[in-house]
This record gives C-alpha cells, sequence and structure tokens, in this order.
C-alpha cells in the first residue's frame, strides 16, 4: 500500500513540473514580426489630415476626429474605415459612410463632398448609404475621379433621395473599378457612355434613379466583354432600343432592364449571352414577339418579358431545351395562338405565368405533370375545353394557379375544396348520368335501386338484434326454472 502511494505522489510531481515547463516556455507568447510591425507602423500626417477632413465633411465639423481617433489605423479605428499596409505605412482603403451599424459613421443634414476625399491615395472601397437625404440635394463631384484612377475598386451609392445631377462621365477614368452600384438615388440624365471604358467592370447596377436617354451601345463594345457579369438599369426612364451590341457581353449572367420605356424588338444579337441565368425586360414596349433565340439559352433560368406589347405566338417547339429554366413570366405580353404541349418538358420550371394574353384553344394536361412547378396562371386568355387536371393538383396548388376569366374553359370533376377557382364544371359533369356505359348494372341488365344496399344492411342489423334478444331471454328462463 505504502508503495502504491508513493507512485501516485511521484506522478504527480513529474505532471506538475511538466505542465509548468509548458507555461513557461509559451508565457508570454511571443509576436509575430508581421504583427510586432503593423502594431509599430506609423501612419502619414498627410494621410490622416486627409481622412479626418474627408470624415469631418460628411458627418459634421463637430467631429473631433484627432481628439477620437488619434491612432485611426491602428489603436482607435474607425467604424466603417480599413487600412492597408504598404511599405510600412498604413493607409485607408475602404470608407463606408451611412448607418449601418449602430456606431457607423453618420451624415449630418449637411453633409458634402471634400477635395481631401480625393487625396487617400491607396483608396479601394468607397461607399455611401442614406447619407444625402432629399432637403440636401448634393451632386456627385465631377472631377478628380482619376486621382483615384489606379485603386479604387468598388464605389457604392445607395438609398439617397438628395443625391441629384447627372452620372460624371469621369467615372470612366477608374480604370480599376470592378463594382458601380448607384442605387434608388435621384440622379438623371444620361447613361455615361464613357462607362464602356471601364475594362475590369464586373457589376454595373444603375437601378432605382431618373436616368433617361438610350442604353449606350459602348457598354457591349468595350474590352470587358468577358469580365462584365451583373448589367441591372432597372427602374428609371430609359427609351430607344436595345442596341444589339449588348450580345458581346459574353460573361453576362444577369441583365435587368425591366421598368424603363425600351421599346423596339429584343435583338436577336443577345443570343450571344450563352452565360446569362436572368433576362428581365418587364414593364416596357418592347415589340416583335417572343424572342426566338431564347429558347438556345442553356444557362438561362429566369425569363420574365411581361408587360410588353411583343405580340405573337408561344414557339411550338425546343421549350426543351430550356432545360434550367425556373421563371417564366409571359403576362400581358399580347401572345395569341395555342400553348404548346412542348412547354410541359420543361422540368424545372416552377413560376408560369401567362395570364391576361389572347391565348386559346385548351390546356395541355401535361403541364400539371411538371415536376416542379409551384405556380401557374392562366387567367384572362381565350382558353376552351375541359382542364384535365386532378383534384390534387388544384388543392396542392391552392391560390397559385388560376384560370378564371376564360369563358370557355370549364374543369371535369366535383366541386369541392379542390375545384379551381371561377371555372365552372363541365357541362356533361353537371348533368344526371344517363343510361349507358357509366350506370351500374345488375344482371338483369336493370339500374340498381339507389336505397337497396341500404335496406339489405338495415334488415341484417334488425335480424341479428332480434337473435341477441332470444338468446337472452332462454337464459333467464333456464336460471329460473333450475
Amino acid at each position: 500500500m505504502r508503495r502504491l502511494l508513493v507512485l501516485v505522489v511521484l506522478f504527480l510531481a513529474l505532471h506538475g513540473c511538466a505542465a509548468e515547463g509548458e507555461a513557461g516556455e509559451g508565457s508570454p507568447a511571443a509576436a509575430a514580426p508581421g504583427e510586432a510591425e503593423a502594431e509599430e507602423a506609423p501612419m502619414e500626417e498627410k494621410e490622416k489630415r486627409a481622412l479626418y477632413a474627408a470624415i469631418e465633411s460628411f458627418v459634421g465639423k463637430g467631429w473631433n476626429g484627432s481628439g477620437l481617433f488619434p491612432d485611426p489605423c491602428g489603436q482607435t479605428p474607425i467604424q466603417g474605415v480599413s487600412c492597408d499596409l504598404f511599405n510600412g505605412l498604413w493607409y485607408p482603403t475602404v470608407m463606408s459612410i451611412g448607418p449601418v451599424l449602430d456606431n457607423s459613421l453618420q451624415c449630418a443634414p449637411d453633409a458634402k463632398f471634400s477635395p481631401q476625399l480625393f487625396d487617400l491615395r491607396r483608396l479601394k472601397s468607397l461607399s455611401f448609404y442614406a447619407c444625402f437625404p432629399a432637403t440636401n440635394p448634393t451632386p456627385i463631384p465631377a472631377n478628380s475621379w482619376d486621382k483615384l484612377a489606379g485603386t479604387l475598386e468598388t464605389l457604392e451609392f445607395r438609398t439617397n433621395p438628395g443625391l441629384t445631377g447627372a452620372i460624371p462621365a469621369a467615372l470612366g477614368r477608374l480604370a480599376s473599378l470592378q463594382s458601380l452600384v448607384v442605387v434608388d438615388n435621384n440622379l438623371t440624365g444620361a447613361v455615361p457612355p464613357e462607362l464602356g471604358a471601364l475594362a475590369r467592370l464586373r457589376r454595373l447596377v444603375l437601378s432605382g434613379n431618373g436616368l433617361s436617354g438610350p442604353v449606350p451601345a459602348t457598354l457591349g463594345n468595350g474590352l470587358h466583354n468577358d469580365q462584365l457579369l451583373i448589367m441591372d438599369m432597372s427602374k428609371n426612364y430609359l427609351t430607344g432600343s436595345l442596341p444589339p451590341s449588348l450580345g458581346g457581353l459574353k460573361g453576362l449572367l444577369k441583365m435587368d432592364l425591366s421598368n424603363n420605356l425600351l421599346e423596339g424588338s429584343v435583338p436577336p444579337e443577345l443570343a450571344g449571352l450563352e452565360s446569362l441565368t436572368l433576362l428581365d425586360l418587364r414593364n416596357n414596349s418592347l415589340t416583335g414577339g417572343l424572342p426566338e433565340f431564347v429558347q438556345g439559352m442553356a444557362s438561362l433560368q429566369d425569363l420574365l418579358l411581361s408587360n410588353n406589347p411583343l405580340g405573337g405566338t408561344l414557339m411550338r417547339s425546343n421549350w426543351e431545351r430550356m432545360a434550367s429554366l425556373a421563371t417564366l413570366d409571359l403576362s400581358n405580353a399580347g401572345l395569341v395562338g395555342t400553348i404548346p404541349e412542348s412547354m410541359a418538358a420543361m422540368s424545372r420550371l416552377r413560376f408560369l405565368a401567362l395570364d391576361h394574353n389572347r391565348l386559346s384553344g385548351a390546356v395541355p394536361p401535361k403541364l400539371a405533370a411538371m415536376p416542379s412547378i409551384s405556380a401557374m396562371y392562366l387567367n384572362g386568355n381565350n382558353l376552351t375545353g375541359a382542364l384535365q387536371f386532378s383534384a390534387a393538383f388544384y388543392q396542392r396548388m391552392g391560390s397559385r394557379f388560376a384560370s378564371w376569366d376564360n369563358p370557355g374553359l370549364c374543369y371535369s370533376g366535383a366541386a369541392g375544396d379542390g375545384a379551381p377557382s371561377g371555372v365552372a364544371v363541365c357541362k356533361d359533369v353537371q348533368e344526371p348520368p344517363t343510361v349507358g356505359v357509366r350506370d351500374r348494372v345488375d344482371g338483369t341488365g336493370r339500374k340498381p335501386e339507389a336505397s337497396s344496399s341500404l335496406q339489405a344492411s338495415s334488415s341484417s342489423s334488425a335480424a341479428m338484434v332480434t337473435g341477441l334478444w332470444c338468446l337472452m331471454l332462454m337464459q333467464w328462463m333456464v336460471m329460473v326454472v333450475f
């Protein structure tokens, strides 16, 4: 026993020494050379003064940057400002102004752009959110952007109702720019053709402004044919026709020009957009029929052409080639003719809107068999005949299926929870059945009486009750006698 105690004490002593040795090796932790360099790196006074002045012009003169943030890239960082090291010196590379977080830099009612903003020589990202209210109309500076041409990669203006005037043509000199987002402001004038010179641009979003004039053809003629991924100029007042040069944007994934005043037909050159997943041209004045080339766009997932006087018909073939299509919105497009059965071959289609056209003929029953369909709108057409969909289909779709306002359309089936809203039961189902193949007949060739099965059931039940009562009476009598 004594030997066991000695071994235990020896083990604990050795374990404690080992732990102490490990702690000694790691305490204190040696700082990595890069971290030490970053902690001790200075910031040029000129760069620091430019940063304070630029921020002060937005947040107001009461902001004491030098007092609150004497080391803005080190011990006292500014919310919304990030820095990077270049040749042993700190430089601001990101500036975000606006109420993104509780302690974010927020603009004063009289916010304005300062010339010192363009003295931040390493600036990569610059964004303004809810900075300029309608009571403070402010234009985007027209000059000095070339000073940031070698560094600025992201420029954003979001939700600034006081941001007025035109988009400066000088933005076309930002040779390093990859993302230009100008959303929900009050900018007017034309889209500068100079933006077509931005060879590295990957995202161009100018939606929700008051821009007018044509879509610049230069956007498809530049050197960034395989660079631009997203082009969104929706919710403006753009006019004219779509330039065929847009078909040269080989890498484009999303094109949204909806809610404008565009006219003419969709140019066939857009067939060159082989990578396109979204084509949204809703709410314009486009004509010329449904562009046939869309059926060859194998990557297309969302095709939205509603509320255009396109006219023409639905193509009768090749819908099966659109294997990736999930959304097809062709409502109020002036379409005539019938619905081709080949549309049912789109196995990934979830949303189908053909409402408010002049389509006629029968509804192909196979449409209900599309494996992914979850919304189908056929209302407001001239469709005729009987809907051949099952009650389970109507129940599953609910309000996401609409076929009313088709005077010649009816459905086969009994009325109930699964009935399509606003569609009458077909006549031959409403009327009482006549003698024929549908009628059940007995061995004599006569229709059985509707109540015969009920009478038989009642008679057998009465006989069973009488037999039980007699049995109970006999048992009672035996007990009395014996």
